[in-house]
């Protein structure tokens, strides 16, 4: 038999946790489908030093874990599946999971978050949590006074290379082309660090390996175009080519900008509502400037509570309960 829920929850980062927990306090008996990473990006995180009231830093591990036993413990649901197709041309939603079951959703929270995208280097891999990163606005703290290293030519690399040079002893700007793509107005502000010495390019050169050993990174092979190799001392890599929302299931059903889904246009007074009524989304999968935890469980507070109102107020029969099928 399907599973029949009135809210349906994609996602198991911190914005599809918060949502379970607003959701499960609501009455709303919520589902949560954890995905293929349960936890989401945070559980690759070691120590996080920014979640509001864990000092000193938390495990990225250990805060989802205690986020999912806040969600079960208000009365959320979690469920080890991935889902690999969505109608969403009807109520309830049908979602189809790997394992063979059918889920039907009367609103659909989506929170399946954002990938960064990897050079696909083996030792990137390896380091990846201990020197190498792809948010230096979450892990640059960890690199006061010492030198990092950023890769990539576009927006995402010349902001974390001003953020990091904020903090950072020198930061090392690598680019496989001889000019970057960044905004005017971002390249002025960069330029200006150049000239102070708080940033250095290597242009026309990409990343080989990165080096390090039991400690983590400790510096960084170059392949300059054209011949010739160098190697920098760094203990920070910063790998900032951008993210890829994870929305492929919704491609042609859900309205998108740069592959994020769009809310609060179709209806403004669901400030977390896709293109679709009924179906809310949250956290880096609609959020392509902040991609945060803190920010990503706020949107999922926002999508939960707009669920609970859509219910209210354009399904009210389900909102108490009554479209609800036994597991």
């Amino acid at each position: 038999m399907p599973r029949h829920a009135r809210v349906v929850i994609l996602g198991s980062g911190p914005a599809g946790y918060t949502a379970a927990i607003y959701a499960a306090r609501a009455n709303l008996r919520p589902l949560v489908i954890a995905g293929d990473v349960p936890g989401g990006q945070l559980t690759t995180t070691t120590d996080v030093e920014n979640w509001p009231g864990d000092l000193p830093a938390v495990q990225g591990g250990e805060l989802m874990a205690r986020m999912a036993h806040h969600a079960e413990a208000m009365g959320a649901e979690i469920v080890q599946d991935v889902i690999t197709s969505a109608d969403l041309s009807r109520r309830p939603f049908v979602l189809a999971g790997a394992m063979g079951t059918k889920y039907l959703a009367d609103t659909l929270i989506i929170c399946t978050g954002a990938t960064a995208r990897s050079i696909g280097l083996p030792s990137e891999a390896l380091f990846r949590g201990r020197g190498v990163s792809g948010c230096a606005t979450c892990d640059g703290f960890f690199y006061r006074d010492q030198d990092c290293s950023v890769i990539g030519g576009g927006n995402t690399a010349v902001e974390e290379a001003l953020f990091l040079a904020g903090m950072a002893r020198r930061v090392h700007l690598i680019h496989r082309r001889d000019r970057l793509r960044a905004e005017p107005a971002l390249l002025d502000r960069l330029q200006a660090r150049v000239e102070a010495g708080q940033i250095v390019l290597h242009m026309n050169r990409t990343l080989e390996e990165v080096l390090g050993d039991e400690g983590g990174v400790t510096g960084v092979r170059l392949r300059i175009v054209g011949g010739g190799a160098e190697t920098l001392k760094v203990t920070g890599c910063f790998v900032a080519i951008g993210h890829d929302p994870n929305t492929g299931l919704f491609t042609g059903q859900l309205e998108a900008e740069a592959g994020y889904l769009v809310t609060g246009r179709a209806d403004p007074a669901y400030r977390m509502m896709t293109s679709v009524a009924g179906v809310f989304a949250a956290g880096d999968v609609q959020d392509a400037v902040y991609r945060q935890a803190v920010t990503s469980a706020g949107a999922g507070c926002m999508a939960a509570l707009d669920a609970r109102r859509f219910l209210e107020e354009r399904l009210p029969d389900a909102a108490m309960g009554s479209s609800m099928v036994p597991a």
